[in-house]
């Protein structure tokens, strides 16, 4: 008889035998199993065994003081999740970037005494990264997501980061936890899935138990979160600064950047078609626009709130959920970016570039947000890891362009060659340099802005904190219809994916009921649940009804079709001076139309003449073009009326609210209807119209209609 195998472990341990093999390979198990941590039923406590009282409010001077460094809570819990990945950012990591330059309107002296912000004729360097967050470095551009928007000021006086997003607030309150969001927003731990998305249980659960939250997952499920391009986006400083003069007066203020070719999203399947068909589609627009001479621009702008008219608002400015309405505090002009040299290596520069909000430059300060006091320990920090050690600023596109002599040598990567005997301060060996400069002095040194605090140290939220759906739902009741159902959708797309059906009940019923019963209504339907019937918490009234600004609609931009993208789509017989007047007549308003054919071989024209194109339909889809126009010529009509490629590619187009140009027959064929965007002919009429219709990004008015329209 063939012998007995050997049992395997889990039989040897399931037969609960005690032979010598067997309890050794028992040991083996158990030894394993000892490293497997289970939190349930466990108190909450530190790295070292210490039960934690509060996990909510960083330690500080007074409910609204700054945050103190002795909280080596906050410490803790923010040093071990900046170094959760090797070597990747753990949020942002996705990311593309850019050289250019800002260059001041003219002397902003009364508001602050940053150099950069006095002289129309100074041209500071910049560098820019924009990003998503959730998503690893292999994760797709369009995802529904924030966008990082950092920007490198490299002035006379030190670097200068304002290190912000394109949504004007965040999911939480207090620093402390940031590493909660961000582990739920994250794939989840079991199976590192979904990535680079938000539509999953972890998330939902967080937000939906966080009220603070509220306001940002609103412009989260906006058409905000899906950028048509990294160019056609706002940033926001997120939090609220302080700006400094030379005779020591601060004011609160608010960044922002407003970009010149306005503020457009991506329709959501667009979205979702370009993560599969061109992952890196806003990296290469950005990337293509520098390239061809179509400079992305944005106007720097600030909210400027005295000192004294800090309490005046329904809101705390310390609060990083909440925004100042632009028609309560408008916007100032400041000054303007360019972006107009893209990276020689992706790794040098995008990759290795350091961002952190507590790099300022005199005229710049802080405020007690509790969030911006953690980042202001967590983006160094995290440089460590990813980076190497404490010298990542002498990185090239780290380095300053101001003299940075201190006494901090050696370490990791250590370039500088440092002369001298003496590494400390005050010496008398190297004649006492380097030395302070006394902030009076001719260009001084960094003098932090002396704010009275007189408080107890304490966990605690301000109360002024506490209102956490006003703002969400100002934000809702500002969209325009069109907005509104895009929301809607995305709630119930999101919620629909999410397999608790405790966790879409408690988001519906809580939250969004407090924000706005229709909305709430409208996505329980979509998920097959009741609609609410009233909120859970009685919702603070705004002191407006409505912030028009807050609406993508009302932001079309300054520079007409600059840089847009204009599909022309040939085959063989085409009328070769239709196409050329309908080229001539895009490029004349700086848009960038493009021929497409059925390959990409060139197609013969009526005449019998080669006609090169630029790509094919199938290589270039209509999702990465802002318009569609076909030239006439019978043939070449015929040809695509035919073709099942270049149908899809128009009735797909279309569907997506693109402004069009076709022929009747091609009309009738696709059995389509003109509208305000969908025109015949190549006359000039046609032209301007198509042109007016592009400006506007989508025909808005076409959507009840498109929906049936199958693509």
């Amino acid at each position: 008889m063939p012998s007995k195998k050997p049992d395997s472990p889990k039989q040897s341990q399931l037969a609960g035998t005690d032979t010598p093999d067997r309890a050794n390979t028992n040991a083996k198990i158990q030894s394993l199993e000892s490293v497997r941590s289970d939190a349930t039923g466990q108190a909450l406590r530190t790295n070292q065994g210490v039960r934690i009282a509060d996990n909510q409010n960083t330690l500080k001077a007074g409910d609204r003081g700054p945050s103190l460094l002795e909280d080596f809570i906050m410490r803790e819990k923010i040093t071990h999740f900046d170094h959760e990945r090797i070597p990747e950012r753990i949020v942002h990591a996705r990311g593309t970037g850019a050289h250019g330059y800002f260059q001041s309107y003219g002397n902003h002296a009364e508001l602050t005494k940053a150099g950069f912000l006095q002289d129309p004729e100074k041209v500071t360097p910049v560098f820019v990264r924009f990003s998503t967050v959730q998503g690893p470095r292999g994760s797709a551009d369009t995802v529904r997501d924030v966008r990082g928007f950092a920007v490198k000021f490299y002035t006379d006086e030190g670097n200068f980061d304002l290190v912000g997003n394109n949504m004007p607030v965040f999911f939480i309150q207090d620093a402390i936890k940031f590493p909660d969001f961000v582990h739920a927003v994250k794939p989840e731990p079991h199976n590192e899935i979904p990535t680079g998305a938000s539509a999953h249980d972890t998330f939902w659960d967080f937000v939906s138990l966080v009220p603070e939250s509220a306001h940002m997952v609103m412009w989260a499920m906006s058409d905000r979160a899906i950028p048509r391009s990294l160019r056609m986006m706002e940033g926001f400083g997120v939090h609220t600064f302080r700006l400094i003069n030379a005779q020591g007066v601060a004011s609160f203020v608010k960044f922002h950047w407003k970009p010149r070719q306005g503020v457009h999203s991506l329709l959501w399947d667009e979205a979702q078609k370009l993560a599969g068909k061109d992952p890196d589609f806003q990296r290469r627009d950005l990337w293509e626009a520098i390239e061809t001479g179509d400079y992305p621009e944005w106007e720097l702008g600030v909210q400027i709130v005295p000192e004294a008219d800090e309490h005046k608002f329904d809101f705390d400015l310390l609060d990083p959920t909440k925004i100042i309405p632009e028609e309560l505090v408008p916007v100032t002009p400041l000054g303007k970016m360019v972006l107009n040299r893209n990276p020689d290596n992706f790794f040098a520069e995008v990759e290795q570039v350091a961002f952190c909000p507590g790099h300022i430059v005199p005229g710049i300060d802080f405020t007690n947000d509790p969030l911006l006091q953690g980042r202001l320990f967590s983006y160094t920090d995290t440089q460590l890891s990813r980076l190497g050690g404490p010298n990542f600023h002498q990185i090239p596109v780290n380095r300053p362009v101001a003299p940075n002599h201190n006494n901090q040598r050696d370490a990791l990567h250590q370039h500088v060659v440092h002369r001298g005997r003496a590494s400390y301060e005050p010496n008398s060996i190297d004649g006492g340099w380097p030395k302070e400069t006394p902030p009076a002095a001719q260009d001084g040194g960094f003098e932090s802005y002396q704010e009275r605090i007189d408080a107890n140290k304490i966990r605690q939220r301000s109360e002024s904190f506490g209102d956490h759906f006003s703002q969400a739902r100002l934000f809702f009741q500002s969209m325009s219809p069109t907005e509104q159902q895009h929301i809607i959708k995305a709630y119930s797309f999101e919620l629909g994916k999410v397999e608790r059906e405790t966790i879409r009940a408690r988001e519906v019923n809580e939250i969004l009921a407090n924000i706005d019963l229709k909305l709430a209504a409208a996505v329980a339907a979509n998920l097959g649940l009741p609609a609410p019937s009233a909120g859970t918490v009685q919702v603070k009234g705004s002191q407006l009804a409505q912030s028009p600004a807050l609406s993508q609609m009302n932001h079309p931009g300054s520079v007409g079709i600059k840089g847009r993208k204009i599909a022309v789509l040939v085959a063989d017989g085409v009328d070769a001076a239709s196409a050329d007047k309908l080229v001539k007549a895009l490029e004349a308003h700086s848009a960038r139309p493009m021929l497409l054919g059925p390959t990409s071989a060139p197609v013969k024209t009526a005449d019998g003449k080669q006609l090169p194109v630029d790509a094919s339909m199938e290589g270039m889809p209509s999702i990465m073009f802002d318009g569609v126009v076909v030239p006439g010529g019978k043939a070449s009509i015929d040809a695509l009326a035919a073709s099942g490629l270049a149908k899809h590619f128009l009735l797909e187009g279309y569907k997506h609210l693109k402004a069009m140009v076709l022929t009747k027959e091609l009309l009738g064929s696709l059995g389509l209807k003109e509208d305000k965007g969908l025109l015949l002919g190549d006359e000039q009429k046609t032209v301007d119209a198509f042109v007016k219709a592009v400006e506007g990004h989508r025909v808005w008015e076409r959507e009840a209609a498109a929906e049936a329209v199958p693509a």
